[in-house]
């Protein structure tokens, strides 16, 4: 017993240093761990941000994908018409309250001068699409190390607003009975109204909270004010947001707080494309020539 004994009395320096030593080979193995973790999340990001040259055809066929899943997608949400009235009436009684509610006289004002509103019809109908696209491919031709995050703000901007439609139906104020307004296209009999005739079937009459009109534009004079040259260049990105607001509210299509909408989705689609490429989306470095 008393050799047991001893025995066991020397042992416990043993077993002191062993079990410092187990915990520290634990210790160590989580450290490794980590240590190996950072650098392939630093590789990962390093990788993203990293300035590239995006590939056309790649391009091509992400926007091209993605408008029709945008189409898809924000023509399958369920048009509740007595939802989006109700928030209409809601929207309206708001910009009443604020004193701000200048849709009705500027929508009738506007509509007296039929060459001015017939050309605002015409501009609704096709400079959302053709001045968006050519921003894009003159990012993509003269500034490419930023076309892959500025396109990313658009793109995810436009996913947002999906959940802007199905969330908060709204209907146009050219859809709103006993409240006066003109639907501009139907009175004028210009071509692109989304509510006559087949194109009625196809297109939800109740998104238009956010403005996409006010999204898109207000990402294209940005983009032309930050990285143009010439100064009737940035001067005219300026003014486009603003002609398109004037648009979409003489037309009837939206009010004003849907631009407000619209502006909010941008503001937080910048946000989270320069949080992840680690600084302003336009301020990335440059890609290097080709020699």
């Amino acid at each position: 017993m008393g050799e047991s004994t001893a025995k066991t009395a020397g042992t416990p320096q043993g077993r002191t240093a062993a079990a410092p030593g187990s915990t520290g080979s634990t210790t160590l193995d989580g450290a490794r761990d980590a240590d190996r973790a950072q650098p392939r999340r630093t590789l990962l990001l390093g990788r993203l941000r990293a300035p590239r040259r995006p590939r056309l055809w790649f391009e091509i066929l992400l926007i091209g994908i993605s408008y029709w899943i945008y189409s898809l997608i924000r023509n399958a949400v369920p048009e509740q018409r007595s939802v989006a009235l109700r928030h209409a009436d809601w929207v309206w009684s708001v910009e009443h309250h604020l004193g701000l509610a200048v849709e009705h006289g500027v929508n009738h004002a506007v509509n007296s001068v039929t060459w001015l509103i017939v050309g605002m019809n015409y501009y609704y109908a096709t400079l959302h699409f053709i001045i968006t696209i050519g921003v894009l491919v003159w990012l993509y031709r003269r500034h490419p190390e930023r076309y892959g995050p500025a396109r990313s703000v658009l793109f995810l901007t436009t996913l947002l607003a999906l959940i802007g439609f199905w969330a908060f139906p709204l209907a146009p104020p050219r859809l709103m009975p006993g409240k006066g307004f003109i639907d501009t296209v139907a009175v004028h009999h210009t071509w692109g109204s989304l509510s006559q005739g087949s194109l009625s079937h196809v297109s939800n009459q109740y998104a238009a909270m956010p403005s996409m009109h006010i999204g898109w534009s207000l990402w294209c004079g940005i983009t032309v004010v930050t990285l143009a040259r010439p100064l009737w260049a940035r001067i005219m990105g300026a003014l486009y947001p603003l002609f398109t607001l004037s648009v979409i509210i003489s037309t009837g299509n939206h009010f004003w707080l849907d631009a407000v909408g619209g502006a909010l989705f941008l503001a937080v689609g910048y946000a989270l494309v320069s949080w992840l490429y680690g600084r302003w989306v336009y301020r990335l470095p440059r890609v290097a020539p080709h020699l």
